[in-house]
This record gives structure tokens, C-alpha cells and sequence, in this order.
């Protein structure tokens, strides 16, 4: 792992993952159960979020702090790629501190969500 390095991931939301996150949530806005006049339903921003936060689970990362920026709403149906590459690594000690941006787009390539984070990357107990 070296700065630079990036990681990417694509999802499709479904109307079952709004419902369901929703229920975790308790975001049940009116935009996330009823379609829009174009038929839309809305997704949870945050729930868009979990993207570049999956990633961050693959390098058993600890975030100190996430920034997002929406760019543009996310609907049912859609399919957004994230890809999210490392800015900042420092070892120090028994962790390495990481700094990282992410941009998610969708399927036609506009950008949807973007942001940064810093935290660490702590290894494990047993591979000491």
C-alpha cells in the first residue's frame, strides 16, 4: 500500500436497500418512499456514503473523520462507482496513519459524492 493507490467498487441501489436503511435509519423522508413525478425514488444520502466507507472496511481502516460532499441526487436504479485513493501513510507505532479522497459517479459519469478522510490502520492483535 503506497500513496497513490487506489480501490474501486460499484453498486446498484434497489428500492429494498432504501426500505431497509431507511428502517435502520429512521431516514423515511417522503423522497425515500414515494417516487417522484418522474417515477424516481430517492436514495439515502448517507446510504451512498456507504461506498467509500466498504472500502475503507477492506483495509480494516478506523476513519477519525469523514467528510462528504452530495453532489447530485442518487435514485433507485442507479449504478455508482466509487474509487477511492490513498493521499497520506505514515507508520507510527502499531498503526499507520492513512488519509484518503473518494469520488462516487454514476452509470453516465457525473459525479454524485465526493469527500476525504483521515484515520488509521491498526494491526491486528494476532499478526503481531
Amino acid at each position: 500500500m503506497q500513496v497513490g493507490d487506489t480501490n474501486s467498487w460499484e453498486r446498484t441501489f434497489t428500492e429494498e436497500d432504501v426500505r431497509l436503511f431507511g428502517q435502520l435509519s429512521g431516514d423515511q423522508g417522503i423522497h425515500h418512499i414515494t417516487p417522484d413525478a418522474q417515477g424516481r425514488i430517492m436514495v439515502q444520502g448517507l446510504l451512498t456514503a456507504t461506498l467509500p466507507t466498504k472500502l475503507g472496511g477492506d483495509l480494516n481502516y478506523i476513519a477519525r473523520e469523514l467528510v462528504f460532499e452530495f453532489i447530485r441526487p442518487v435514485f433507485v436504479g442507479d449504478t455508482i462507482r466509487c474509487e477511492v485513493t490513498i493521499t497520506h501513510l505514515e507508520q507510527v507505532e502499531e498503526r499507520t496513519n492513512m488519509q484518503s479522497r473518494w469520488v462516487c459517479r454514476n452509470q453516465h459519469g457525473k459525479e454524485v459524492l465526493t469527500g476525504h478522510t483521515s484515520g488509521i490502520i491498526r494491526v491486528p492483535a494476532h499478526s503481531q
